[in-house]
């Protein structure tokens, strides 16, 4: 059983498979792939694999290496006939899966793949005449209309124990607890104390109102299946059950159109000038740093930074302040949250980038320009985020989103004119569309 993004024990159709045989090996193989990501990101994979071995009784086999030379080798080694796997949709992971498949055959051995990392797998939503859903509404309707099969049992297999290596421990700032028993209990409470009202509080960054499970489903430790099962999808839980359908949209786009996790969905904005100079590159760092005087962007990337993690509503916030009052490519944001956010996942982040950069599925986004300020008190009124992450503005009182004169001598002046940017982003959008 090759582990890879299905990090848990219960409800794994792979790993059911895979025990009908005698005995199982476990395995998973640290990816040079995943050398660039930051260390929330790595702390947060050491954690749940000592965590998932545990489960496993100290069975889990890591390895490090290119996948397409250490499965191989692994199944040689313990002459197993077959390696399974949850089957992965993303452009790298059937890259590597067909590499691996490759070299299985030629030993005489095979790639078995089982289930999806979605509710629905990619590829399979489709309108009555066979053709793909280019946009999200349509998509969830017919998504809830196909079904999912409910959750199934922890798997029971006898596992082999083999040589591997240690997982590497990583120290970093406060994080989402590894595990399947923690990711269950975090859902039991989401479910008890906030499910009912998520439609009303999902957008307030300083309210404990979502269920900070995507870093699980990221990494497969639950199953939205499992979360599925547990609401009403088609009733009162239903804009929750809306961002899981959301997850398999933009899984199904990158899978039908792979060029997309860096490259414009919508290629009429192929034209848009965006700035990459010197000063963009200053510009971008400044970003990074979270120093860029507005403080809900700035405690958005210092937040990031910390713990691997940043709120949805402000995701969209920092993502609009680059592309659109910076106009940096929304690439360079793109990359710098795969590196950092735990729960990082290719399609979901390419496509919520170009969502809010005005290049994605949206049929006309480009004019939507988020004001920082404006922002920062409507979704966090009290300042209470800002003030978490902001340690400058602490002491603040009053309205901490526009401080004018109140500005505190360690805290920088805002670095660009939002009202001018947005003439000039506009701008930019109206060339590049032949307006």
């Amino acid at each position: 059983m090759w582990f890879r993004r299905d990090l848990r024990l219960r409800d794994l159709p792979a790993l059911s498979a895979a025990a009908q045989a005698t005995n199982v090996v476990g395995l998973f193989v640290l990816d040079p792939a995943f050398d660039g990501a930051g260390l929330p990101r790595r702390a947060f994979l050491g954690a749940q694999l000592r965590e998932l071995s545990e489960a496993m009784g100290g069975a889990l086999v890591v390895r490090s290496g290119a996948p397409a030379k250490v499965v191989p080798q692994l199944a040689a080694e313990v002459r197993a006939g077959e390696v399974h796997v949850t089957r992965d949709f993303g452009p790298y992971g059937r890259r590597r899966d067909a590499a691996v498949a490759a070299r299985l055959t030629a030993d005489g051995r095979r790639l078995v793949g089982t289930s999806t990392n979605h509710a629905v797998a990619p590829g399979t939503v489709v309108k009555a005449d066979g053709t793909p859903y280019a946009v999200f509404t349509p998509f969830a309707r017919a998504w809830r209309a196909s079904g999912w099969p409910p959750p199934g049992p922890q798997v029971d297999a006898t596992w082999r124990e083999v040589p591997g290596v240690d997982v590497p421990t990583v120290e970093t700032g406060a994080m989402v607890a590894a595990g399947e028993h923690a990711a269950a209990q975090r859902w039991v409470r989401f479910l008890n104390d906030s499910v009912d009202a998520y439609a009303q509080v999902r957008n307030l960054p300083a309210v404990d109102g979502t269920s900070r499970l995507s870093a699980a489903l990221r990494w497969g430790v639950m199953h939205p299946r499992q979360l599925l099962a547990d609401i009403d999808p088609l009733g009162a839980h239903r804009v929750f059950a809306d961002e899981l359908a959301w997850r398999d949209f933009y899984a199904d786009v990158l899978f039908r159109r792979p060029e997309t996790a860096w490259s414009n969905v919508n290629a009429r904005m192929d034209p848009l000038t965006v700035d990459t100079d010197e000063r963009a590159v200053r510009r971008f760092d400044t970003w990074c740093r979270g120093e860029t005087g507005f403080p809900i962007v700035d405690a958005g990337m210092r937040e990031l930074a910390t713990t691997g993690f940043m709120h949805n509503r402000v995701r969209m916030i920092v993502a609009s302040f680059l592309t659109k009052d910076l106009h940096i490519p929304w690439q360079w944001g793109a990359r710098h949250f795969m590196a950092h956010l735990v729960d990082g996942d290719l399609a979901s982040n390419a496509h919520g980038w170009q969502w809010t950069a005005g290049t994605g599925t949206d049929a006309a986004p480009y004019f939507r320009v988020f004001n920082p300020t404006t922002q920062g008190r409507t979704y966090d009124p009290d300042g209470e985020y800002v003030r978490r992450w902001v340690p400058e503005l602490r002491d603040v009182s009053g309205d901490v989103h526009d401080l004018g004169r109140r500005r505190p001598d360690d805290y920088p002046a805002p670095m660009v004119d939002h009202a001018a940017e947005r003439v000039e982003a506009l701008a930019r959008y109206q060339r590049a569309m032949g307006r």
